[in-house]
């Protein structure tokens, strides 16, 4: 069945439009695009709100955000608290319920939506008012319903628990957490615990505290003159009353006194995921501000970038390496990204720190920087087009203490930056010897090739709290010898009477297998059918249209995607012929397959046998065995999608009786970065397949 999820993978690929193209020559960088900014006009309610209004009668739309500048909130033992709060803004008003509320926006084809923050409406001209009306009765007057409370709640936690799988989840809360510390605003995450000690009082609390016109920002922009909406901010809102907010002061915090490796044991993670960061303070108004920018696009700002070309073009180690430099009246950080496969981490994190010291050392071609001021040049140009983008730098300007002509003289800063600049800015910012390197993977697969970079490696778990190194960095024990009691040979019997019993699984001639699963927020279909000896074919739908087809007849094959057929090649096939029965585990037994007991591990919670099983192609997959249920717990094995090599785990679950059998019916697939859940709806056992299938 693991070749049935590898599939899946590859329809994935084709619905994010997955393409090679050739990154070798760069395209020459434009002239820089003139920019008018309009100055906004500027006034105070008397209740200290500042309003701003941005006038552009191009189209007959305006858009209103009123953000409040609380800085970060310290939630302590109930985090979560805010979000939650935000959510509830947006459950009804104290005289309309949810329902109304949402068809009163519809009815006007207007966007009204409230957060933690504050709010935001845009609508056509004539329907505004009303629209404008509705956010602030929303933000003024919740309703806060018990009944919404809970389900929101729920759904929180929901959430969290499926990111307790995601490897690069777990990794921005540990670099987070570790580097401002567990117990600041800064470090401080959600979990279980902290959701489920929030009360509908906490949001009430929280709201009174922090919703308020104390350091608020009212911001108009499109259709609108300042007078008609002093006249709108003046009736909403210019009586509301709420509490004084002090803005947060913060101490410093330093980095690593010595590079160091945080990891992360995550054993059913199929790739490491990598981060080196570093802490910075980058207010807006310092003087290396835009010349930052521009180091960083350089050096991971896309698939131009060197860490890209290095990681991804060169040694084919990831999908893609990135980096992000953080701003702000806080300290923020530095971060250098990558998704590699497990046995290369160390490899990877050697090419991430080779690629910061050739920054550093003034590496930097002319073409790279004028290929970067042309990424920016774009942007900047294309994000004055939006209402929201003109909303932001109108209040950054007061937020953030900057020039009234920031904005304007943005590009011109921009390309004003030399090499010599990102070399300066390359050398202050980006540390070597003070990172922080956070790695979440396979501890067996990753740690052993770690020792080899000469940094000292310290274990922690999902929640940042540290905890001792295992013996030789796994969760794996020692491999113990065969023996009559566990062996290879008893664990593949032990999973065939699982199922069903080797006689049952020996008079299955064909599996037909129906199933949905949900990709790219689209929910789709598929059947998979194994004919032995050593016949498949696989079709996954969107609706009526086929996303992806894969049919093998015994000796050739094709694949089709998108209405593009592709003919096997030699190794697919070969890779094929592997497993010539629908249940492969029967032929284990024979010469043709070489199976060796490993040791024990955890899968999840439950204690697994490891079976390691070379096939005669001399592909090896790993296999793990329940110790109580015998049953096929997770599969793990290398594969390649074009000219990329990826980790890939298959998990199998919620096993229910088949006819005489036991069949898993929900199959779970981690790779590429991405975890997508199959559920079986239905089996066929030697029924529902003919030879036209194979066609």
């Amino acid at each position: 069945m693991k070749k049935i999820v590898c599939l899946i993978l590859g329809a994935t690929l084709v619905m994010q439009g997955f393409a090679q193209i050739d990154r070798s020559k760069q395209p020459k960088a434009g002239p820089a695009p003139e920019i008018s900014i309009t100055d906004p006009e500027i006034f105070t309610l008397p209740n200290g709100i500042t309003v701003m209004v941005v006038e552009n009668h191009k189209l007959p739309k305006v858009s209103v955000t009123y953000s409040i500048d609380m800085g970060p909130v310290r939630e302590g033992n109930k985090a979560g608290v805010m979000s939650l709060m935000g959510q509830m803004l947006n459950e009804g008003t104290k005289t309309m319920d949810k329902a109304r509320f949402d068809k009163e926006v519809d009815m006007i084809g207007a966007d009204v939506s409230l957060y933690a923050g504050g709010g935001s409406a845009s609508a056509l001209t004539r329907y505004f008012n009303k629209a404008f009306n509705l956010m602030t009765d929303a933000l003024k007057n919740p309703s806060f319903n018990e009944e919404s409370f809970e389900k929101l709640k729920k759904q929180a936690i929901t959430g969290l628990k499926t990111s307790e799988k995601s490897a690069s989840a777990i990794s921005g809360r540990v670099s987070q957490a570790l580097s401002f510390g567990k117990n600041t605003a800064m470090g401080e995450f959600e979990t279980e615990e902290t959701i489920n000690n929030i009360t509908i009082q906490d949001i009430k609390d929280y709201y009174a505290k922090y919703i308020t016109p104390s350091r608020g920002y009212l911001i108009f922009v499109g259709d609108i003159t300042p007078g008609a909406a002093k006249t709108l901010a003046l009736k909403a809102l210019g009586n509301w009353k709420g509490n004084k907010l002090v803005f947060p002061e913060f101490s410093q915090v330093s980095n690593p006194e010595k590079t160091e490796i945080n990891f992360v044991d995550l054993p059913t993670a199929t790739q490491g995921e990598i981060s080196v960061s570093n802490l910075i303070t980058n207010p807006m108004n310092n003087p290396d501000y835009h010349k930052l920018l521009i180091a960083n696009q350089i050096l991971g700002g896309g698939s131009d970038s060197k860490l890209f070309m290095n990681l991804r073009e060169k040694h084919g180690f990831t999908y893609g390496s990135y980096s992000s430099i953080g701003s702000g009246r806080f300290q923020s950080l530095f971060k250098a990204t990558a998704q590699v496969r497990s046995e290369k981490a160390d490899s990877a994190i050697a090419e991430m720190f080779r690629e910061i010291e050739n920054m550093r050392n003034g590496n930097i071609t002319q073409e790279e920087l004028d290929i970067a001021k042309a990424k920016y040049n774009g942007s900047f140009a294309l994000g004055m087009e939006e209402p929201a983008r003109a909303a932001t730098y109108a209040s950054n300007i007061l937020i953030n203490n900057l020039p009234k002509d920031f904005y304007k003289t943005f590009l011109q800063k921009i390309n004003a930056v030399t090499v010599t600049d990102v070399q300066f800015v390359s050398n202050k910012y980006l540390r070597k010897d003070n990172s922080r390197i956070t790695i979440v993977g396979n501890a067996s697969k990753i740690l052993p090739n770690l020792e080899r970079l000469g940094y000292p490696v310290k274990m922690y778990d999902k929640y940042a709290n540290p905890v001792e190194m295992k013996k030789e960095g796994t969760d794996v024990a020692e491999t113990p010898k065969s023996t009559e009691a566990v062996s290879a040979a008893s664990l593949i019997n032990s999973y065939l009477t699982a199922i069903g019993g080797k006689e049952e699984v020996a008079k299955i001639s064909t599996i037909k297998m129906d199933f949905t699963m949900e990709a790219m927020g689209a929910t789709l279909e598929g059947s998979s059918i194994k004919k032995a000896p050593s016949l498949s074919s696989m079709e996954i739908r969107m609706g009526t249209m086929s996303v992806m087809k894969e049919v093998f007849d015994g000796t050739k094959g094709y694949a089709a995607q998108m209405g593009q057929k592709t003919d096997m090649d030699a190794e697919t096939i070969k890779d094929k012929l592997d497993d010539k029965a629908p249940i492969p585990q029967l032929l284990y037994i024979t010469s043709d397959y070489q199976t060796s007991y490993t040791g024990t591990a955890k899968v999840g919670k439950e204690d697994a046998y490891v079976l390691k099983v070379t096939k005669p192609s001399g592909k090896v997959v790993v296999e793990y065995y329940g110790m109580k249920s015998g049953l096929l717990l997770k599969e793990e094995s290398t594969e390649k999608q074009g000219d990329q090599e990826f980790d890939l785990t298959t998990e199998y679950s919620n096993y229910k009786k088949v006819g005489n059998l036991t069949l898993p019916h929900t199959i779970t697939q981690i790779a590429g970065g991405q975890e997508m859940s199959m559920q079986v709806t239905k089996y066929y056992i030697n029924e529902g397949v003919t030879e036209a299938d194979f066609k």
